[in-house]
C-alpha cells in the first residue's frame, strides 16, 4: 500500500472528509478515465476539445475537476474516442 493510500484511508475515518470524499469520487474516477484516453490515444487537449466542439481550456476545466459537465458533454467525449458512455449502480 503506498503512502497516499494510508494517507488517504486514515481520512476517511474522519465522517466530513469521508462525506466530501464521497461526493467527489465519481467526477475524480472520470477524470482519471478521461486523462488515461486521452494518454492511450495520443490526443491533446486541443484536439479533444476540437473533436466535441468546445476549446481547450473547457477540457482543461474538465480534467482538473473545475467543472460539474453534463450527461451530453459524456457522451460526446466518448464518441470522440470512438465509445459509449454507461451508467451503472
Amino acid at each position: 500500500m503506498d503512502d497516499f493510500t494510508k494517507y488517504l484511508n486514515k481520512q476517511l475515518e474522519n465522517e466530513e472528509f469521508k462525506k466530501e470524499w464521497d461526493k467527489l469520487e465519481l467526477r475524480y474516477q472520470f477524470v482519471q478515465k478521461l486523462i488515461a484516453l486521452r494518454e492511450e490515444n495520443k490526443i491533446s487537449q486541443a484536439e479533444l476539445a476540437k473533436r466535441i466542439g468546445t476549446t481547450q481550456a473547457v477540457i482543461s476545466r474538465i480534467e482538473n475537476g473545475n467543472v460539474n459537465i453534463g450527461i451530453d458533454t459524456i457522451q460526446k467525449i466518448a464518441k470522440a474516442f470512438g465509445r459509449t458512455a454507461r451508467l451503472s449502480f
